[in-house]
């Protein structure tokens, strides 16, 4: 028996029985395969090594005395985007669907593992190994739910494919990579996007009913860079709510466990990174990690107006303040949100500076959650790099 197929004699997880990783669980999809068979090495809440896995796939792990790859990973280039024709329907302007599709049409990748809403649900993950740019485009739009993607995984072993594109989040790459040489392939693409709170499907309809005024039409939602989340609704409208405005007493709990732990928003592991977080309002924000990032970029290069990244304003007194408001459940009514929010869109931070913010607040508040939950995690689980961020503030006990 080889080192390749000595998986094969493990057993997926039954439906619904309890995972390795307990209650921190983010139903990546590695535990319904075989490779189950390494999940203590693999899974991201039992085995934090992004640093390690960083060498592997990047050629170095990040530098710490570096701001960006402090903040960002590894990288060579980071640049703002956007599709000169946007496909339709897509959450931003399709580049992800967009560089998916040139992957497979000029013959670089066999399929692309992606995901499809479910025929039940439009907020039920269904993940698939797409072979044709009409499966592709049906996976266009952001799914707001822990998304088994991995659950693919024997699916493309047996396929015989050997030449991959995956597309994910921070917690299913870290699984990935850490089987990526079981898996049989002869090249392995992989296209990240960031990823900072997600839920359960219950979760998500808590949000919805608490949060948008018109819940059941809601198709598609975003934490965006102008400080409101943004609902796209079934008729085209677009519903704004100041993130000060948010009832933080009620909305505790709907984070996944999962998300509450994790220190990898900007998906460090992925060889090329596309989102909005560090991008102006209505660009996209694309970094790229090692030279296969850059041969996916180049595919769709003369289809993008590009420009270069921007870093405006200070957010650390911003991050200072908000530390204490959501540990304490603090909820401003809706008038001072929209007048807080109006002003810090005029004089709060840009681009990079708002990417470190959401980082820097986000990161604060998960090592407060695990100090409190896990305690027992937090010298292994929390990475230097969110140590070094997390350390810039004052934190509650």
């Amino acid at each position: 028996m080889t080192v390749i197929n000595s998986h094969r004699k493990a057993k997926a997880l039954k439906q619904g029985s309890r995972r390795p990783a307990k209650d921190l669980c983010s139903e990546c999809g590695l535990c319904d395969t075989y490779y189950i068979h390494y999940v203590k090495e693999a899974c991201a809440f039992i085995n934090q090594q992004i640093a390690e896995l960083e060498t592997i796939a990047h050629g170095r792990s990040r530098d710490l005395n570096s701001e960006n790859d402090l903040y960002f990973g590894v990288h060579q280039e980071m640049m703002s985007a956007k599709k000169i024709e946007p496909i339709e329907g897509a959450q931003w302007t399709g580049i992800v669907s967009t560089i998916a599709c040139e992957m497979l049409t000029q013959g670089l990748v066999e399929g692309v593992v992606c995901v499809h809403n479910s025929d039940e649900d439009r907020f039920q993950p269904k993940p698939i190994i797409a072979t044709t740019t009409e499966e592709i485009l049906g996976a266009k739009v952001n799914k707001p739910t822990l998304s088994p993607n991995l659950s693919v995984l024997e699916q493309i072993e047996q396929s015989g494919m050997k030449r991959l594109l995956v597309i994910g989040v921070g917690c299913q790459i870290q699984a990935l990579r850490a089987v990526e040489d079981k898996l049989g392939l002869e090249k392995l693409y992989v296209l990240g996007t960031p990823c900072v709170d997600n839920v359960t499907r219950a979760g998500l309809q808590k949000f919805l009913e608490t949060t948008s005024k018109s819940p059941d039409t809601v198709v598609a939602y975003e934490f965006m860079q102008d400080f409101r989340v943004h609902f796209k609704h079934e008729d085209g409208s677009v519903e704004k709510v100041p993130f000060f405005g948010l009832k933080t007493n009620q909305l505790k709990d709907v984070f996944a466990p999962s998300c509450m732990t994790c220190f990898d928003y900007v998906n460090s592991l992925a060889d090329l990174v596309v989102g909005y977080m560090g991008a102006p309002f209505g660009w996209q924000w694309i970094v790229v990690r090692n030279d296969i990032g850059r041969e996916m970029l180049d595919l769709v290069k003369n289809q993008l107006h590009t420009q270069p990244v921007i870093s405006r304003g200070d957010r650390t007194q911003a991050v200072q303040n908000s530390i204490p408001a959501y540990d304490q459940g603090v909820t401003l009514p809706m008038w001072a949100a929209k007048l807080m929010g109006v002003v810090i869109e005029k004089v709060g931070p840009k681009g990079l500076e708002y990417a470190r913010f959401s980082i820097d607040s986000h990161f604060t508040r998960n090592y407060l959650y695990v100090k409190r939950n896990y305690p027992e995690k937090l010298k292994d689980h929390v990475p230097e790099y969110a140590e070094k961020i997390v350390s810039q503030y004052k934190l509650p006990d």
